[in-house]
């Protein structure tokens, strides 16, 4: 507040040693930002209108966030209409949401703040305790007892708290959920009955893999509601857009696989050596595998079966290497380096499935000799059309053949490899 009383202006609100600050910036460009005064510094500089000196706190900020203060800096870069501000306070709230959830803090979220958290794709939480949480927080604004059961809350609490988590139900995936946590939710009586009914007829086709599949595309047609879709949980460094998680998705197709996996192996992590990534990858099963070049190629290839050493399960036996027979295998490509080519999946030719996986312990993950990498796992080759159908019009064993996937036949550098399985 600012009032004028006899030639004087009374700033209101505002201490003493923030205004000398602040005069002494204007004049001599000058100023001190700490902990101490930063969120103070924005609120007057955003309220006068300071433009450099809101640039400079907000700067601050953001390389300082703590989880304590980023409550009021949400609150403050809301009301300020700092934009930027704002959305580098979610980023950092989901960056450690882990941490941050099980801190007090979480509880003093806005329903607003909480709702921008919750419909972003990149929580790495677990779904059951994510809604827990979502629980817990609703008891806290309507002052009901943490500690009491949720089972055993009164009909009008009950009530009240199902009202107060209602805008959040179409945000938990239900689909993570074990049995035992989907028994636990229905008996709760928290969720809409109409959610309760579906959660029941989705464990009742649990075994049912053909049929549980065409219950979830059907509950998927409701683009407002992510109950029964699966959230990317695996951190790649790799894969960043959605559209190549929905494409992965898709064309996997297996949404106990897609669920459940993990990064069992990064090269940036866990060293550039096919020796390290046999020790960690073989005899995995279903296995995907993600491939990104220096020069920002992205591709890869997925396999039901997995690389094995088990040679009863090799087509062809030559000692320590062979290939392995994988009707459902598949690569694929995601960018190549102008990203101007769409997605594509490639499946195995007919006739050639046998050579679909091509094991060797002192090479890395191999799809036949369209994906083959050397044993420091930074090199290999792509002889695309060897074992995988070509787009079409173009011909095996051509220069447009040799540089669909990678850019070359064999002068492309690894960035990173990921390979993911349950």
């Amino acid at each position: 507040m600012k009032e004028y009383q006899e030639n004087k202006l009374i700033l209101k609100d505002v201490s003493s040693s923030i205004i000398s600050s602040i005069l002494n910036y204007l004049y001599s460009g000058k100023i001190e930002i700490n902990l101490e005064n930063a969120i103070e510094i924005l609120i007057f500089s955003s309220k006068y209108l300071i433009d450099e000196l809101i640039e400079i706190c907000s700067n601050f900020i953001k390389k300082n966030f703590q989880i304590e203060t980023i409550i009021d800096i949400l609150k403050i870069s809301e009301s300020m209409n700092l934009n930027h501000l704002l959305d580098s306070s979610y980023q950092f709230i989901l960056e450690h949401f882990t941490k941050f959830i099980k801190t007090s803090f979480f509880l003093e979220l806005e329903e607003n703040h909480l709702n921008s958290i919750l419909s972003n794709d990149k929580i790495l939480l677990n779904e059951f305790e994510l809604f827990q949480s979502i629980i817990k927080w609703g008891k806290h604004k309507l002052n009901i007892n943490q500690e009491k059961e949720n089972q055993k809350l009164e009909k009008e609490e009950k009530e009240q708290l199902q009202n107060q988590i209602s805008n959040f139900i179409d945000k938990i995936r239900f689909i993570d959920f074990t049995s035992k946590e989907l028994a636990e939710t229905i008996e709760e009586d928290l969720i809409p009955k109409q959610i309760s009914q579906k959660l029941i007829q989705f464990q009742k086709l649990e075994e049912n893999e053909k049929e549980l599949t065409q219950f979830i595309q059907e509950e998927n047609q409701n683009q407002n509601s992510l109950n029964f879709q699966i959230r990317f949980k695996f951190d790649s460094e790799i894969i960043q857009e959605k559209e190549h998680i929905n494409k992965l998705q898709e064309w996997i197709n297996d949404n106990k696989f897609f669920s459940k996996m993990k990064k069992g192996y990064s090269a940036k992590r866990d060293g550039f050596s096919s020796q390290k990534w046999h020790s960690i990858c073989d005899n995995k099963g279903k296995t995907l595998i993600i491939i990104k070049t220096k020069d920002n190629f992205i591709f890869g290839g997925f396999t039901q079966v997995g690389f094995t050493n088990n040679k009863s399960k090799w087509s062809e036996d030559e000692g320590y290497y062979g290939f392995i027979k994988d009707t459902n295998s598949f690569i694929f490509s995601l960018r190549n380096d102008k990203g101007d080519r769409k997605s594509e999946k490639f499946t195995i030719k007919q006739g050639q499935e046998k050579y679909a996986i091509y094991y060797k312990s002192s090479l890395g993950p191999s799809f036949g000799s369209d994906i083959e990498l050397n044993s420091n796992l930074q090199s290999g080759h792509s002889n695309f059309g060897h074992s995988y159908n070509l787009p079409n019009g173009i011909k095996y064993e051509t220069n447009e053949a040799f540089r669909y996937l990678a850019g070359s036949y064999d002068k492309w550098v690894v960035d990173e490899l990921e390979t993911y399985f349950i």
